[in-house]
């Protein structure tokens, strides 16, 4: 897999988790355990991409 392929499929997965958490926060009952973790997993996806990918 090229770099620019992986680049590519970590913005594919960040954004995904980013729909996710945009539904999670707006559902009557929102997971709070939830919300944590896909804002985690957010924060790590957007660290490892600007690692990455060239300036």
């Amino acid at each position: 897999m090229s770099l620019e392929s992986h680049v590519s499929t970590l913005r594919t997965k960040h954004s995904d988790i980013d729909r996710t958490l945009d539904h999670e926060q707006n559902r009557p009952a929102p997971d709070s355990v939830m919300i944590k973790k896909l804002k985690f997993e957010k924060l790590r996806l957007k660290e490892e991409i600007e690692r990455l990918a060239p300036h």
